[in-house]
């Protein structure tokens, strides 16, 4: 049985991420075997929680995978693992727009799947005895959540702390640390959030070390412990890719980008597809100027690449290769960052040029759970097929469908499936649909055209 706590707080912005990843970085240094998680579709902060723990971190997230779906994705990514910690999404009761009593895929709803105690986050900048009442409501609010206990953020001073240990324990909850105010814990942001650890370098690697000797200084390692050692048994097997996919024939090579620009990639993407009969092999489009030798097929996640976009323009070599896979039939499957890749240009810069289409910046940021249902056929989809997905760009695409969409809901079409292409912003979560990654690795192993001899 692994030990698991949740970390949870009132609303974003408390100081969850931080924490989270200090808390990952000190236990490992006392030799714990930590496991990662997040709670939601959010792929910046498990970058983080990936350089602290030395394993990777994965999301768990009811909505795009299902409830049923939580325990054994969770018991895959902790095996080994004697202690996980589950960051939280916003504030602890926070989820998807729903009934007042339920709120699909917040952390309150995760902690209850994984019947995890939760550690609660408080930013307690401007507050002393109302801390009593915040504490007392989240305590109560929910019976079935069991609040562990509480870790102050951002305290004043230590007559500050004082009172604020003592509106804690009016409100029932014990105090497993207190981080005094600093700037130098946080990392850079901007439009999407935070910087990828991936992008930060070095910088991120000191960030983590900093984290990591402010928590071990301030909070109660071995109070955390013991609480996360007091989450009961979560019965049941584990997830494995091998039970959800048939290996397809060949063994066809699938060139997945990665690096600075592409960072948003679900570790079960990769277990699937290699699962699948796949030879996975990484491509990073800033430096590489060839696809793998033999590539059949080409996965292009989600990341930045408006913050690299001269650079990706400049790798002209690359583009060619990419546009020429996909006008070979190729399957390619492009989601948000590498939807903008394939279009013709992304703020000004020519990109692969594959889709009749032009990318700019917006000041709207477009954010949100669809349920969407595939609009035509694809390497990955049937017509009909209804999935879970989430968006979450500010970007647009012009025009933002083209005459085979990839996606509808609610009277929109979104998105392009062009030959063996599919490209759209949507994410969708393939431990939620692993048979579109089988569909997408038996066409790679089908097609024999000019991919074949790409990299060569």
């Amino acid at each position: 049985m692994t030990a698991r706590i949740v970390v949870a707080a009132p609303a974003s912005g408390q100081g969850k991420t931080t924490l989270t990843t200090g808390l990952l970085a000190a236990l490992r240094r006392r030799g714990t075997a930590v496991a990662p998680f997040k709670v939601g579709p959010d792929y910046i902060d498990p970058g983080y929680h990936r350089l602290a723990a030395g394993r990777p971190a994965r999301n768990l997230d009811p909505v795009l995978v299902g409830e049923h779906r939580i325990a054994p994705l969770f018991r895959h990514g902790a095996a080994d693992a004697e202690l996980a910690v589950v960051e939280g999404v916003m504030g602890l009761f926070d989820g998807r727009i729903g009934p007042a009593d339920s709120a699909p895929g917040s952390t309150a709803h995760v902690a209850g799947l994984l019947d995890a105690p939760v550690v609660l986050v408080v930013d307690a900048r401007g507050q002393s005895q109302s801390l009593a009442a915040l504490l007392h409501g989240f305590r109560t609010y929910r019976p079935g959540v069991r609040i562990g206990g509480v870790i102050l953020n951002r305290v004043g001073s230590a007559r500050h702390e004082e009172v604020l240990r003592d509106a804690a324990e009016d409100a029932g909850l014990p105090v497993l640390g207190a981080l005094p105010r600093s700037d130098g814990l946080s990392v850079p942001s901007r439009h999407l959030g935070l910087v990828t650890a991936v992008e930060h370098g070095d910088e991120a690697a000191r960030a983590i070390d900093s984290m990591a000797d402010a928590v071990a200084e301030a909070v109660d390692l071995d109070a955390v412990a013991a609480l996360a050692r007091s989450a009961p048994p979560l019965p049941g097997p584990a997830w494995n890719p091998a039970d959800e996919v048939e290996p397809a024939a060949g063994r066809p090579v699938v060139a997945v980008a990665g690096g600075s620009a592409f960072t948003f990639a679900y570790a079960e993407h990769l277990e699937l597809l290699e699962a699948a009969g796949a030879e996975v092999a990484v491509v990073d489009p800033l430096r590489d100027e060839r696809l793998p030798a033999g590539t059949r097929g080409l996965v292009l996640p989600g990341g930045f690449p408006e913050q690299h976009a001269a650079e990706l323009s400049a790798n002209a070599p690359l583009r060619a290769e990419v546009a020429a896979l996909a006008a070979s039939g190729a399957p390619v499957h492009a989601e948000c960052g590498g939807l903008l890749y394939l279009a013709s240009e992304l703020d000004g810069h020519p990109q692969c040029g594959f889709l009749d289409a032009a990318a700019r910046m917006s000041p709207r940021l477009t954010l949100g759970y669809r349920e969407a249902v595939a609009a035509a056929d694809s390497a990955l989809f049937v017509e009909g097929e209804r999935v879970a997905g989430h968006e979450f760009h500010r970007t647009v695409l012009e025009p933002g469908s083209g005459a085979r969409p990839a996606w509808a809901w609610r009277g929109a079409r979104e998105g392009y499936v062009v030959g063996g292409v599919h490209a759209s912003y949507l994410h969708t979560h393939p431990a939620g649909q692993p048979g579109s990654v089988g569909r997408f690795v038996s066409r790679c192993a089908g097609h024999a055209g000019s991919s074949a001899r790409c990299g060569t």
